[in-house]
């Protein structure tokens, strides 16, 4: 599965990004997970082709994800921003909700200023 993501970039604190990550194959489960500075890899969101969702209790109210099967992408809509948001995006795709697939996307950049 080859996983492309798009929509990085960099805003001030309170602003918005969209984050797309386009999948080569329709996949279940998508999703992304994120790396900031000092800490390991963390879920963000994962959703199901049917629309279920897990998101990381510090992502939720901010962070929305969502998907459009057609396309075989996911969206994070990433809103009220924070410099500590600041990172590596990446995107995911596998067979369960609760844990990551085996296939990542190369990772897209997020930075957040104050």
């Amino acid at each position: 599965v080859q996983l492309q993501a798009f929509g990085g970039g960099s805003v001030q604190a309170g602003g918005s990004l969209r984050l797309s990550c386009v999948a080569s194959e329709n996949i279940f489960s998508m999703g992304w997970y994120r790396q900031v500075l000092g800490k390991e890899r963390e879920l963000v969101a994962r959703i199901t082709r049917s629309g279920d969702t897990l998101y990381a209790d510090s992502m939720k109210g901010r962070f929305t994800i969502s998907r459009d099967n057609a396309k075989n992408t996911v969206y994070l809509q990433l809103n009220s921003l924070k410099p500590e948001d600041t990172g590596a995006y990446y995107c995911n795709v596998g067979v369960g909700l609760s844990l990551p697939g085996n296939y990542w996307g190369q990772g897209t950049l997020v930075t957040v200023s104050s």
